[in-house]
């Protein structure tokens, strides 16, 4: 169950993962983690772990429960587009959480990966042991896993100095204009859900740029680059500027051609740990995004 506090600052110029981490008795570490997720804010807007904070000022703390305290290894089958010693290149299905929760402490995909990798489940003294980037369990495509803690680390940085490029396939309901463009606004915790994001004045600076694909009677055919890595950007963005994703029932409404969001992680290009070389990967659309363009067509 998540712990939630409330706390009034009571003099100026703490910063906030430090107050934080004071009241809550948590690490610095937990807390900036907790205050880039959006799940700390300051006078109910996102913030930033750097922020100092006046007397006054409202806290309020969202802690969310522990994740399971192990992984157990599933034979659950694997796309497996290239594989060396270092990198994995997957291409996931829709439906397929990737690491686990309270919610689903199992069948995701890290317990395929750690029982396809044995000696990884305990590499890392983690619950997201290679994991260096996210897709929703409804969003089927090309997700990047590292095999040693050397390559986890070189990954992690080339999507730090985003020199991962990343292109999603994504079907949005209207005429979207002009044919290229991008949306740049910031995203945070929705206020009002917690469990959705929502463009706020104060969220993390984010940006999406899109390109059109082709044009589908009343729906548009994408392709889609995030340049930042927040958690369901392109669906928000999209949403944000009046096409949301088909079948998105969180940010949009559902569909009669689908029963998940149309976006397909579709193009992934990284530098190999081992070489340094550039190489790209390219995952088809499923069977079910290829029937919802036929529906429509």
């Amino acid at each position: 169950m998540a712990t939630a506090y409330q706390f009034i600052v009571d003099r100026d110029g703490m910063r906030l993962d430090r107050f934080v981490s004071e009241r809550a008795e948590l690490s610095r570490t937990h807390a900036r983690r907790l205050i880039e997720d959006g799940d700390i804010t300051v006078n109910d807007l996102t913030a930033k772990p750097g922020q100092k904070l006046a007397a006054g000022d409202i806290v309020r703390v969202n802690v969310p429960p522990p994740p399971p305290s192990h992984l157990v290894p599933e034979d659950i089958p694997l796309s497996i587009l290239y594989e060396d010693d270092d990198v994995m290149v997957i291409d996931k299905p829709a439906g397929l959480t990737v690491h686990p929760a309270p919610a689903h402490p199992g069948h995701t995909l890290m317990n395929a990966i750690i029982s396809h990798v044995p000696g990884l489940a305990g590499e890392e003294g983690t619950l997201r042991p290679g994991i260096v980037h996210r897709l929703d369990k409804d969003t089927s495509g090309l997700i990047l896993a590292a095999k040693n803690r050397q390559a986890q680390a070189e990954l992690m940085a080339q999507f730090q100095k985003r020199e991962v490029k990343k292109v999603y396939l994504a079907l949005v309901r209207g005429r979207l204009s002009p044919e290229q463009g991008v949306i740049e606004a910031a995203l945070g915790r929705d206020l009002h859900n917690r469990k959705k994001m929502a463009v706020v004045s104060r969220g993390r600076s984010a940006a999406t740029e899109y390109r059109v694909v082709e044009y589908l009677g009343g729906y548009t055919l994408l392709e889609v680059m995030p340049k930042t890595g927040r958690t369901h950007q392109i669906r928000v963005h999209l949403a944000a500027i009046g096409f949301p994703v088909v079948g998105d029932a969180t940010y949009g409404a559902g569909s009669p051609y689908l029963k998940r969001q149309f976006l397909h992680a579709s193009r992934l290009g990284f530098r190999l740990p081992s070489s340094g070389e550039f190489v790209e990967f390219t995952a088809e659309l499923p069977a079910d995004l290829k029937q919802a363009l036929a529906a429509i067509a």
